[in-house]
């Protein structure tokens, strides 16, 4: 009976250490890890991103290593593919400009640039011109082998790239082995897509784009210009009378077709001081049979008396010469036009009969040739704008309605809506056909001139720009227009379009005749 209380206290003791037991086992146990619901990426989404690594990282590749020297013809030249939605091949000649072929039908396109002409070779052409039949051949076969080179290469470039780009953000050798795999199949099937529609015979029919007469070695340097200025003025004018010729040979225009009973408007402005204008619009006037030359001012640049030998050549133009002063364009100038003969030079609204036509016009009112901005130079333009309204709105209570205004700047010319049919005007140095709210029609004329002695202050020179309007003799409107416009100084491009007011539109009802009474505008409150 003795044990019974030592084993009764063993058990107690026992009991007693359980929990210090337990806690120093559960502190020495490790934690169970934590179990957390992870969002897997769209399938989708993953191919977006290899895709996107792929592509990005083939591009890099070909604009770091994927280009290739080689020849073609007799120009070195530097090949590189490049995406495209289109294909084609791009041949840039810097700085004259490119030459786009539709070569091939794929997702890449051929970029070809010309580093320079091989003098030899350009030299053997020139000396043997036979040789210019074979040309086709050989360019076709130099591009075909340039372009197997280039594969090759770009094939390299293509997949080093996407490898590369592919191992920098997934950061798994598999994936960015699958990045390069992919890329490879990419290019391959392109340049499968590319070898079954490859066309040689696209060379024949280039689209080109740019200035070629922008290199020297073709029409000479600037200098070159200005000694032979003599030279330009003729080559330019020849250029307007053989595009003219091919555009009467070819117009394919039935809707309208001038007829001796057509009065025939050449209208120009802006010419400052350019001397070659005086035989562009002889040009015009010979190839046009023109009736009368309307100036819409800046005829000058600074108006000063030394210029005026400037204008002389107008008298012999071979039509009457219409002016209204501009703003650089001072009254001295305005004196002397009055003092040559075949020159009928408007002024305050006053009228004049001229080859059929009556016209009406207003001197600018801001003489400004150091091109500064007065005060009040907007409010100036409507007040003589307002007065020219007035002036015309007395011409047709007396009977004798005038056909076209002529001011020099936009916002005078508009002051006139609905008391004339056409008006004319410049100043902008660009041309711009608009018809007014109460049915004046405007028409603003480009630089004919080129901007004349500013030609070379932008980037690019302005166009020599000229319209001839087509004038029913009955109803003195206006029936069509062509818009005339040239490569500005040192360019030989030309550009002739045709164009019909909506009203002489096939199956568009006549407008009527200049006698129907015609809504006027509101007074203006600046008027007179």
């Amino acid at each position: 009976m003795a044990r019974v209380p030592v084993v009764a206290r063993s058990v107690v003791n026992r009991i007693r250490r359980t929990p210090r037991a337990l806690a120093r086992h559960y502190r020495t146990r490790r934690p169970h890890p934590t179990v957390e619901l992870v969002p897997q990426p769209h399938p989708w989404t993953r191919a977006l991103g290899l895709v996107t690594v792929v592509v990005v990282g083939a591009w890099l590749g070909l604009l770091i290593v994927g280009n290739v020297r080689t020849s073609v013809g007799p120009m070195n030249t530097t090949m590189t593919l490049r995406p495209s939605l289109t294909g084609g091949t791009k041949i840039n000649v810097s700085p004259l400009g490119a030459l786009q072929l539709d070569s091939h039908v794929a997702p890449v396109r051929l970029d070809v640039n010309v580093d320079q002409l091989d003098p030899v070779r350009s030299q053997a052409l020139v000396d043997h011109p036979e040789r210019l039949s074979g040309l086709q051949d050989e360019v076709s076969q130099d591009v075909e082998h340039g372009t197997l080179d280039l594969a090759l290469r770009s094939c390299v470039a293509v997949v080093s790239g996407a490898t590369a780009l592919g191992l920098a953000v997934y950061r798994r050798p598999r994936r960015a082995l699958a990045a390069g795999g992919l890329a490879f199949t990419l290019l391959a099937a392109s340049g499968g897509t590319a070898f079954a529609t490859w066309n040689p015979e696209s060379v024949l029919e280039p689209k080109f784009s740019g200035l070629l007469s922008s290199a020297p070695s073709l029409v000479g340097n600037a200098r070159s210009i200005v000694t032979e200025f003599d030279v330009y003025q003729k080559e330019l004018a020849r250029l307007v009378t053989n595009v003219t010729k091919l555009y009467d040979a070819t117009s394919t225009l039935p809707a309208y077709a001038p007829d001796p009973t057509t009065i025939r408007v050449l209208h120009v402005s802006d010419i400052h001081l350019n001397p070659a204008s005086w035989k562009i619009i002889a040009s015009l006037v010979d190839q046009y049979k023109v009736n009368v030359i309307v100036d819409s001012g800046d005829t000058m640049d600074h108006g000063t008396a030394a210029e005026n030998g400037f204008l002389d050549p107008i008298e012999n133009l071979g039509a009457p010469y219409v002016w209204v002063r501009g703003n650089h364009d001072s009254l001295v100038t305005q004196r002397y036009l009055e003092g040559l003969k075949n020159v009928h030079v408007l002024d305050d609204g006053r009228p004049a009969t001229v080859a059929g036509l009556r016209f009406a016009g207003i001197g600018d009112p801001q003489f400004t040739p150091d091109r500064t901005n007065k005060p009040g130079a907007e409010q100036s333009q409507e007040l003589a704008g307002a007065r020219l309204a007035s002036a015309l709105r007395d011409q047709r209570r007396a009977g004798s309605p005038v056909d076209i205004a002529v001011a020099h700047e936009p916002s005078a010319a508009r002051e006139v809506d609905g008391e004339v049919p056409l008006v004319l005007a410049g100043h902008v140095h660009h041309n711009e056909m608009e018809v007014l709210k109460y049915g004046t029609r405007l028409r603003i004329e480009g630089s004919t001139g080129g901007s004349g002695l500013r030609a070379v202050e932008g980037k690019y020179p302005d166009p020599i720009e000229a319209s001839i309007l087509y004038m029913d003799r009955d109803t003195r409107r206006l029936q069509a227009w062509d818009e005339i416009k040239l490569g500005g100084l040192g360019l030989t491009t030309a550009e002739v379009s045709r164009h019909l007011p909506a009203e002489n539109q096939p199956g568009a009802t006549r407008s009527p005749s200049p006698t129907s009474p015609t809504p006027s505008p509101p007074a203006s409150p600046t008027a007179p």
